[in-house]
């Protein structure tokens, strides 16, 4: 598109601006839940997509030859197609989404005076004490009088079994640990259909997700339709994500996983292939009985169950509702473990019987879904780390793997690009921010990849490999082997960058305007790899609680009473403003929900003082209650851009006031 009087790059900018113009508005008359206007903006992505897509096969790539320019450009352009290929797949599935708060309402109860018997597994295998038992007390707490809450020990701790007598609920342990998680719960199954009343529905939580209140009853609202099997609810986390943490971003930044489950768990679910992600989930007994309880081929038994029902003619629906908080890996290694895990389990799946090629009742659209997530795993971290590696080719090789030239790129790519971003802006309301996304995807990048690829070729024999929670997080940890190849390809990329600079025999001139392209993507990278490095700089953690608001609470020393305010409250200290105590004070404090407290002061403040509680066990439990199972939305679900800015500013100042 040329416009008259501008030059070709002029026009290419224009025809960018426009576009940021269109986006300018677009959020304010665009309606999120029609699928008319959804698939319009995303057929639009569609087909810039495409025409991108058209340009680099036939206009940008090195020609036939037994050459490095060949083999690097056209090995690049099979990745990026591929993860194009996934790109268009989402936004399909993003064209349309359904929520079923409304449904939920409109039927709660329908089950009459006599509530379906619900029994609440929690599985658990090395977890402490301090992460179970607010489990334990927010599963007893839940508002569904008829309840059974079962603690499944992998681990056979004596203490545990001690433990859930002293909570009054149901320990069972078995011999071994065939079939991890999914035998464990299988072998739970199996003693509840012995028992003489079996239960109706059975609800599943991992040992660190605690349900508020209304989890059973919202969730089995939903089971007013017979042909539902499961129910999956999103998981919200009452700690940020390593990535939160570590750039101190914790208050601004939404955890990694919100994307999923605020805005592509109900696009799927519009499609009817929304899946269970394991906790925070509810299935009806009847439809385990009939596909024989978990399916154990795949160590993601979540996403796999999901499909065993679907082939069995059951549906999974999803009720996109904070009814459960949990803690999300506090570690790089951990939160890379995990999805690393997930990876080699989707792909297990997609090698099975219940894969898209495999001989099996589903529709075309439960193939499609395992595709889709196939495509995600296998081309997106592999992707990344191509276009950190790939510029370094053209500065240390003279490997033209682009020959483009300015103007065509800015008008198809950018274009293409920068639509992308205004689209998925608008519909998640600001959750796609480019460089963080990077990072989040670059940080597991190669454990991942080598996760996809290792489990397609060779799905079965692999370890299951346990989350780790907990743990001692009170000091700065670097993890120097994370960190390493990202110094490593930062280092090469300045390198290569400076010299091109002040050397004009290093940069050459072979690549024409393509070196456009790879000026830009070394520019970019360099922020990438700097903020990854930051990122696998562990800080130190302590005791937050993100949904807490400042509250009055009265505290009385014996000699007088004053009413003050809660600045923070933790399970064994309170910060309290409106008038300073001198250390050592005691007295009773009076906190919302949990009663008259027994505390003393530890610190005089300018504006109040610090207090050290001394709870009873009922007042504890309280506490627990307070902060994990109150129906609010815990964490941060959307991007807050001005307190983002100045939370980037502070954590690259180094500043120890860090989120």
């Amino acid at each position: 598109m040329v416009f008259p009087h501008l030059s070709e790059v002029q026009s290419s900018i224009t025809l960018l601006m426009l576009l940021a113009g269109v986006g300018l508005i677009l959020p304010t008359v665009i309606d999120r839940n029609s699928t008319f206007q959804r698939s319009l903006v995303l057929g639009l992505a569609a087909l810039l997509a495409g025409r991108y897509a058209f340009w680099r096969i036939t206009e940008t790539v090195a020609p036939f030859g037994l050459t490095m320019d060949m083999l690097a450009s056209w090995s690049l352009l099979a990745l990026e197609m591929l993860a194009l290929v996934g790109s268009m797949s989402a936004f399909l599935i993003m064209s349309r989404q359904r929520g079923r708060s409304d449904e939920a309402t409109e039927h709660a109860g329908w089950w009459g005076e006599k509530s379906p018997r619900v029994a609440i597994l929690i599985a658990t295998y090395n977890e402490t004490l301090d992460v179970l038992e607010r489990t334990v007390v927010g599963a007893k707490s839940l508002r569904h009088d008829n309840k059974e809450v079962i603690v499944l020990d992998d681990g056979r701790r004596d203490w545990l079994r001690d433990y859930c007598e002293s909570q009054q609920v149901r320990y069972v342990r078995r011999p071994d640990n065939k079939g991890s998680k999914a035998g464990n719960i299988n072998h739970t199954l199996a003693l509840l259909a012995a028992d003489p009343v079996p239960p109706d529905f059975v609800a599943v939580l991992d040992a660190d997700f605690v349900p508020h209140r209304g989890f059973i009853s919202r969730s089995m609202a939903l089971f007013h339709d017979p042909t539902v099997g499961l129910v999956q609810t999103p998981q919200h986390f009452f700690n940020a994500d390593p990535i939160q943490h570590n750039l101190g971003l914790s208050r601004s930044y939404p955890d990694e996983q919100r994307f999923f489950f605020d805005h592509m768990q109900p696009c799927r679910d519009g499609w009817g292939i929304a899946f269970c992600c394991g906790t925070s989930s509810m299935v009806r007994w009847s439809a385990l009985q009939e596909i024989g309880g978990l399916p154990t081929e795949s160590i993601t038994e979540d996403f796999m169950l999901t499909l065993t029902l679907q082939n069995a003619g059951w549906k999974s629906v999803y009720l996109a509702e904070p009814l459960t908080e949990g803690l999300a890996p506090e570690g790089l290694k951990e939160y890379v473990t995990q999805r690393a895990r997930w990876c080699l389990g989707l792909m297990q799946i997609a090698r099975s019987d219940l894969g898209p090629l495999g001989k099996n009742k589903l529709r075309l659209r439960d193939r499609w879904s395992v595709a889709d997530s196939v495509f995600y795993w296998l081309t997106t971290f592999p992707f990344r780390l191509a276009a950190i590696v790939y510029p370094l080719l053209y500065w240390f090789g003279n490997v033209t793997v682009v020959d483009a030239r300015l103007p065509d790129v800015i008008s198809y790519f950018g274009a293409y690009y920068l639509w992308i971003l205004i689209v998925l802006n608008t519909l998640s309301r600001g959750m796609v921010i480019p460089i963080l996304n990077d990072v989040s995807q670059l940080i597991g990048a190669i454990p991942i990849s080598r996760a996809a690829i290792v489990g397609l070729i060779k799905p079965k024999g692999h370890p299951f490999s346990v989350t780790a929670k907990g743990g001692d997080r009170t000091r700065i940890v670097v993890q120097w082997r994370m960190m390493a190849p990202f110094a490593v390809l930062l280092g090469l990329t300045l390198l290569g960058l400076v010299i091109g600079i002040f050397w004009d025999r290093f940069a050459f001139s072979d690549a024409g305007d393509g070196k456009w392209v790879v000026l830009f993507w070394t520019i970019y990278n360099l922020f990438v790899l700097s903020v990854a490095i930051i990122a696998c700089i562990e800080l130190p953690r302590r005791e937050r609680h993100v949904a807490d608001a400042p509250e009055k609470a009265r505290f009385d020393t014996g000699e007088k009473q004053r009413d003050l305010w809660i600045a923070s409250l933790k399970s064994d200290t309170v910060r309290l403003r409106g008038h300073p105590y001198a250390e050592g004070t005691r007295g009773r404090l009076a906190i919302r929900d949990v009663g008259e407290v027994e505390a003393y002061v530890i610190a005089t403040l300018a504006d109040g003082a610090r207090l050290h509680l001394l709870p009873t066990d009922e007042q504890r439990e309280a506490l627990l209650l307070r902060f994990y199972a109150e129906d609010n939305m815990p964490g941060i679900a959307r991007v807050r851009a001005t307190a983002m800015l100045r939370d980037i500013a502070r954590r690259l100042s180094f500043s120890s006031d860090s989120s």
